[in-house]
């Protein structure tokens, strides 16, 4: 069975300011070791923060990979040396931060605010000859899509606003209404994480905070469900560009 299943407990942990903000991380920074999965096609970092009053993650770096935020719940601010003013966002807001040749920013986390943070991996050997890039997606921006089992927010890839450079990324959230099924295009890797409720996925029993990496399997069977919600990621098992975990395996190693 081509499933892989990391429980929060099984995840890589992270935090600030004494604890002020916390992380679990499904794909965590793989020269720090600790739980979660190592890095795959181009989906090279994933972290869930959390903060109960609120903190700020001061003015750092970055370069080449795309980063993305989703606010899970409550309100963030964002600032980068782009534009040197704060920008806010709520619960549903997606921000996407292409790097390029780099970019300076700070995050504030307001009290109860949650978010995924998310890194793509481009082809970094042309992203880093790009201007960096900043911008806010709105919750109102994105379609949702009803059936009968579920709806799904559709937030990258089906003609959604966001575009990035790494290639044939999709993600969606899934919000269950009955027992339902996926097809999985085996091309593909398949991640799950359970922003709530719990389920039987081909028989797994999972639970909210579980993720779950599916490489090999035609198809996801959710039945026994209760108030489950997922976040969903879609990625190519090939990619046209060696990745920087590639490149650097050895140091890791």
């Amino acid at each position: 069975m081509g499933i892989e299943k990391y429980s929060k407990a099984e995840q890589g942990y992270g935090e600030f300011n004494g604890g002020a903000i916390v992380e679990n991380k499904p794909i965590g920074f793989p020269q720090n070791g600790g739980g979660g999965s190592h890095p795959y096609s181009n989906l090279f970092y994933w972290a869930k923060a959390d903060t109960v009053n609120g903190s700020t993650i001061g003015e750092h770096p970055h370069q080449a990979f795309e980063i993305l935020s989703f606010v899970l719940e409550g309100d963030i601010e964002h600032y980068d040396n782009h534009n040197n003013k704060w920008f806010p966002l709520s619960k549903g807001d997606v921000q996407v931060i292409k790097s390029g040749s780099g970019i300076y920013h700070a995050e504030k986390m307001n009290p109860g605010a949650s978010i995924f943070q998310i890194w793509f991996n481009p082809d970094i050997q042309v992203t880093l000859k790009n201007k960096a890039e900043y911008s806010d997606y709105k919750k109102s921006v994105f379609t949702v899509v009803e059936n009968d089992s579920y709806s799904t927010k559709i937030m990258i890839g089906n003609n959604s606003p966001i575009e990035l450079v790494s290639e044939g990324v999709e993600i969606q959230e899934i919000t269950a209404k009955s027992d339902f099924e996926l097809e999985l295009n085996s091309d593909r890797y398949h991640s799950f994480y359970v922003l709530s409720g719990e389920a039987k996925l081909n028989g797994l029993k999972i639970v909210q905070d579980d993720f779950i990496k599916i490489s090999d399997e035609g198809k996801a069977s959710f039945t026994n469900q209760s108030g489950l919600k997922l976040f969903y990621i879609s990625n190519p098992k090939e990619l046209t560009h060696r990745t920087y975990y590639e490149s650097n395996l050895s140091r890791y190693q």
